[in-house]
């Protein structure tokens, strides 16, 4: 296996065995998102700030230009359900498919129709607001959540010809949801308001948070081998979670229905780093994550972390990370 990370310049392909970080192949703009493929081996896709959608069969050593030119990509996501079916989110907020591996994609219906797209706004520019995060259903083909950034999570059953508006008591700033594949109607998110969690298919919401110190969470992971095992990245607020040289990034693991305990082995204290960004791997235990300092990774469900690899040079903030294999 190896991991591809997303730098605010860079693409970078990570061997955790060798503990290097290479150059990955070129793209001709800055990387925004990335996502493995589960069907294929090696393939994964990368989205860009205006250059539109690109694909690897290699592991990221060669990309590959397969269309939404001039979009500003912000997430991507392929389907566990369904080979070649590819999700994607804009900035403006615009959902996009495409069933053939990035051959022909078609746009879904209109997100603004939503009654809440009056209030959704992108605090920096509160004129703009982009969908932050694709989470498809790992069973059911048609069925996903998208999030607005900020003011909405929002769903469709039927592949994005129409979509359900988001309910009271969810969340409000969902920065990444995670689903087991053992439990497709249970919900993880990391949002900026907080914890969330719903068992019913985001009908209905909880937020246990006893234990976490600070309330602004970025990326969420869920050990393959345990579909309770939960580890979130946070921080005190947004201007402390992104940048390298001024964030207050933590991680912490939940260790009980409504507890979670802060990572310190791995992690510094004081927390003085980025809050990393998050995968699952492929076994029971493996969790990876990065940030500035570079890759970690723990084979015990979070709850000890091994720097296995560093960057030729630090970056200032990361957009993507995926492990492809």
């Amino acid at each position: 296996m190896s991991l591809l990370i997303a730098t605010d310049r860079d693409l970078l392909i990570v061997d955790p065995e060798r503990g290097v970080a290479t150059p990955a192949g070129r793209i001709p703009d800055r990387p925004t998102c990335l996502a493995a493929d589960p069907f294929v081996r090696n393939r994964a896709w990368c989205g860009t700030h205006r250059s539109g959608v690109f694909r690897t069969d290699d592991g990221g050593h060669s990309w590959l230009a397969v269309g939404l030119a001039e979009h500003l990509i912000m997430t991507v996501a392929a389907s566990r359900a369904r080979r070649n079916l590819v999700w994607v989110g804009t900035g403006p907020s615009e959902v996009w498919r495409s069933d053939d591996g990035g051959v022909r994609w078609e746009r879904t219906s209109a997100l603004e129709k939503l009654l809440s797209s009056s209030e959704w706004s992108f605090p920096p520019r509160p004129e703009t607001h982009h969908v932050r995060w694709i989470a498809p259903d790992p069973a059911d083909a048609k069925r996903l959540w998208v999030a607005i950034e900020a003011g909405a999570l929002v769903s469709t059953i039927d592949g994005g010809r129409s979509w359900r508006d988001r309910v009271p008591g969810g969340p409000w700033d969902t920065h990444e949801l995670a689903i087991h594949p053992s439990q497709p109607e249970t919900l993880r998110v990391a949002a900026g308001d907080g914890y969330f969690e719903s068992e019913d298919g985001g009908t209905t919401w909880r937020s246990p948070s006893t234990g976490l110190e600070v309330g602004y969470l970025r990326s969420v992971a869920i050990d393959p081998g345990q579909p309770d095992g939960l580890i979130v990245s946070a921080s005190s607020g947004p201007h402390s979670a992104y940048v390298a040289g001024r964030s207050d990034g933590r991680l912490y693991r939940r260790t009980a229905p409504n507890w979670w305990e802060r990572v310190r082995y791995g992690w510094p204290a004081p927390a003085n780093t980025i809050a990393p960004l998050l995968t699952a791997g492929t076994k029971a235990g493996e969790l990876w994550a990065a940030d500035e300092r570079g890759l970690h990774q723990s084979d015990d469900g979070g709850t000890r972390w091994l720097q296995v690899a560093g960057y030729e040079r630090m970056p200032q903030h990361l957009c993507g990370l995926a492990a492809v294999g």
